[in-house]
């Protein structure tokens, strides 16, 4: 896949985000239409549009996607939150690239990165 994404966009600065972690592998920003009192997503920075396209090459990255959402959440304080992949339009993704869902009732606040 060769078309931008939003989520590309927001990587490169093009587009802000209300941006809560970043480290060299991967950011989490607010989502836009949260579904609970916090909601973030978590994006690789190496792009692989969906968990269908997960190959040998990139099958780390939903688990690295994970432990960081962990170590964010020990941070944070967080207790209880709720971790979701969509895969494909027809199981609710809606931009083409792999991104893991952040859900809790606890409120986060947006940092400067």
């Amino acid at each position: 896949m060769n078309e931008m994404t939003i989520f590309h966009r927001i990587l490169s600065r093009e587009i802000p985000a209300s941006v809560v972690y970043e480290d060299d592998e991967v950011l989490a920003f607010k989502d836009i239409h949260p579904k609970a009192a916090t909601h973030l997503l978590f994006i690789p920075k190496q792009f692989v549009a969906s968990i269908a396209d997960i190959t040998s090459e990139t099958a780390h990255l939903p688990g690295m996607l994970i432990l960081k959402a962990q170590k964010f959440a020990l941070e944070q304080g967080i207790a209880g939150y709720k971790l979701t992949f969509h895969v494909g339009k027809g199981g609710g993704q809606e931009v083409m690239y792999l991104h893991l869902h952040f859900l809790t009732e606890e409120k986060v606040e947006g940092k400067e990165y």
